[in-house]
């Protein structure tokens, strides 16, 4: 007898019992079943086919002062230069143009000879160690004796596409893995209840090159992120239907992964269909553990407010950060949340304009989370990076905006190991490169996997042949972040 026997088996005798003295041998059954189902909501289901995840946790290359990170994007280029790297020569020099003793760059719109435009923010230092933060930010400089400030960052992604792309898998064309699933790769999960790398925007906008920022690439596609959405309802179809029983979806799940798996035992090298296959298996699992997890309503008043929840401008960014914490506190691995999605922070014109606004909607989450993170505990083993894909420059564009800047720009770090209170490396006096202490975009990602425990060296797949790792054989890992 086979499968298809089986059910048609199973569906005659619930006929008959349905059918046979007046329906009361279908009550017992409904009564069966709902007994059934009521235990297996109570207990992890189990996985159909598979005795080992992929996304199981895995060992360390040595001692993590991380566990998780959250990434908190600002795509488009945030200007270091009117944030956190002020220069008071560019104020002496407003309005000429870029002295004959730089080097000429290469910029995005070839703006190269127009005048230096001043910045018009008000700087003050904050923390013990003094660090400088603008007007901008009266927030986050309330956080700084937890901060890393890291200024002499650099890339060689002159556009959006580049920029965004070597700042997510560390060159700036297509064809390599995401920082996220490479950390989901090398390191797995703590909670296979929900997903190892989430992805959070902050509007319906489309991050430039969309999901490629979270793929996988070569490596399986298992490890890739999952977007969640923004508003009200952050994963769709979440919920089971009222009127199918835990049984019965999890028999349907069976059925399905079996002939998943059958199809996929001939294409071998399509990961895309394992990916498929553990993602069904996922959805089945995060119907008992997501709800929880993304259920704000569970959080204090005082928690929102910190968070600014309850204001206009920083509801949006302040409930995915809230989200954030709540996903790593629960043993998600990698979250990275997009502000500005749809390359907002790119002010070719009306710089003082577009970044107020957005620095107002992002300044109080931001230091709510890390605030949060720190109250908890969390801060200890959850590392948060704050950036941009590229920074922008001292000379004016358009009159009052300022172009890319690849060559110079600011970053920071906080928690997971990280010893705050610092501002590492510089940016020459006008902010254009950076001179001290530089940190390219593959010496960024090598810090990340080192404070997670991971080297960049040891962590590789095998693709086609050949040993892949990371960060391309290259990068090196800033001590100063942990020693100061």
């Amino acid at each position: 007898m086979n499968q298809y026997q089986d059910i048609n088996t199973v569906v005659n005798r619930r006929q008959l019992l349905m059918q046979a003295g007046a329906g009361f041998g279908g009550i017992a059954l409904n009564a069966m079943l709902a007994q059934q189902a009521e235990a297996a909501a109570k207990t992890k289901p189990k996985k159909p086919t598979q005795s080992f995840s992929p996304l199981s946790a895995k060992q360390t290359h040595f001692p993590a002062t991380a566990k998780s990170v959250i990434f908190l994007f600002m795509e488009g280029g945030p200007s270091h230069i009117d944030m956190f790297d002020p220069k008071p020569a560019l104020q002496k020099l407003a309005g000429k143009p870029l002295p004959d003793s730089f080097e000429k760059p290469i910029t995005a719109m070839g703006e190269i000879n127009a005048p230096l435009l001043a910045s018009k923010r008000k700087w003050k230092q904050h923390g013990e160690a003094g660090t400088w933060v603008s007007d901008w930010l009266p927030n986050i400089a309330t956080c700084v004796d937890d901060i890393a400030v890291v200024r002499g960052c650099w890339t060689n992604g002159i556009n959006h596409a580049g920029g965004v792309c070597q700042m997510n898998t560390c060159i700036p064309l297509a064809g390599r893995p995401s920082l996220g699933s490479w950390v989901t790769y090398g390191l797995g999960t703590e909670n296979e209840s929900l997903p190892a790398f989430v992805v959070i925007q902050d509007n319906n906008g489309t991050v430039v090159n969309g999901p490629r920022n979270w793929g996988t690439a070569f490596i399986p596609a298992v490890y890739q992120g999952t977007r969640l959405n923004t508003g009200k309802e952050p994963i769709s179809n979440l919920y089971r239907p009222d009127d199918v029983f835990v049984t019965q979806e999890s028999g349907k799940l069976d059925l399905l992964a079996k002939l998943n798996e059958r199809h996929a035992a001939s294409r071998k090298q399509q990961s895309e269909l394992d990916a498929r296959i553990e993602s069904y298996e996922l959805a089945f699992r995060m119907q008992a553990a997501a709800p929880e997890a993304v259920d704000l309503t569970q959080e204090t008043q005082a928690t929102r407010e910190m968070y600014g929840m309850d204001e206009k401008e920083t509801q949006v960014y302040g409930t995915n950060c809230l989200l954030a914490r709540r996903l790593v506190e629960r043993g998600v691995r990698f979250v990275q949340l997009y502000n500005g999605a749809g390359s907002k922070w790119d002010s070719h014109s009306g710089i003082e304009k577009r970044h107020s606004a957005l620095c107002r909607g992002m300044d109080k989450c931001v230091a709510g989370l890390l605030k949060d993170l720190k109250q908890r505990g969390l801060l200890d083993s959850t590392l948060v990076v704050w950036g941009g894909e590229f920074g922008r420059t001292p000379m004016s564009e358009k009159g009052d905006g300022r172009d890319h800047n690849p060559t110079g720009f600011t970053m920071f770090m906080a928690g997971g190991g990280v010893k705050g209170g610092q501002t590492i490396g510089g940016t020459d006096e006008l902010g254009l490169y950076a001179v001290e202490d530089r940190m390219h975009v593959k010496d960024i990602h090598t810090s990340i996997y080192h404070l997670l425990g991971l080297s960049n060296m040891k962590l590789e797949y095998r693709h086609k042949g050949s040993p892949e790792r990371p960060t391309l054989n290259e990068g090196e890992f800033m001590e100063k972040l942990v020693t100061g």
